[in-house]
């Protein structure tokens, strides 16, 4: 299993109902896509209010359940599309430590996400144990959809994804939040 997420910032003046109009259109063509878990097509805006981002952004989200999926997807003509429209974006990777999904998930409207430092001197296998716990408590006592805790060891970052009914309050600060406009799901 490998989480991804790349992300692109668009002009402060941008129409975002572009990015609206393509999630709509092109959102379902990757539902059931083979190797794929979920993908959260997010966005985040400037003038969301209580969401307000910094940025304008497109911001997917995805679970793999297999590489060879997303391998098919970044080698695919559905990604092609994307970088001829927007450029190559960094895609960001990270190991999954544990993925809990609810069976509400397709309510999900809003996504939050946390990364942050590994420190040096982290027990990484007790890391690794309160954030696997933490991510079922997430879906089984704190309503959320979604809850995917990981690492990446390149830069030592953990991060934690969560897709939600509606937006937590009082979101700490480094929490970036996401609207959701379509979530493509897999059938396997």
């Amino acid at each position: 299993m490998i989480a991804m997420q790349y992300s692109i910032t668009l002009p402060a003046d941008y129409d975002m109902g572009i990015i609206d109009r393509r999630i709509a259109e092109k959102g379902p063509l990757l539902d059931d896509f083979p190797g794929l878990a979920f993908k959260a097509y997010l966005t985040a805006r400037r003038d969301a209010g209580a969401l307000g981002s910094r940025d304008n952004l497109y911001a997917p989200f995805y679970v793999w359940r297999r590489t060879d999926g997303l391998n098919d997807f970044l080698c695919g003509p559905g990604f092609a599309a994307l970088t001829q429209s927007f450029g190559r974006p960094e895609v960001k990777t990270w190991i999954p430590w544990r993925a809990e999904l609810a069976s509400g998930i397709t309510h999900a409207a809003v996504a939050t996400r946390e990364i942050q430092a590994v420190p040096p001197s982290a027990d990484l296998e007790a890391l690794r144990r309160r954030e696997s716990e933490d991510a079922v408590a997430d879906v089984e006592r704190r309503g959320a959809l979604a809850s995917v805790a990981g690492f990446e060891p390149a830069g030592w970052t953990r991060l934690r994804f969560r897709l939600w009914r509606e937006a937590p309050r009082d979101l700490p600060d480094g929490v970036q939040a996401y609207q959701v406009g379509h979530l493509s799901l897999s059938a396997a």
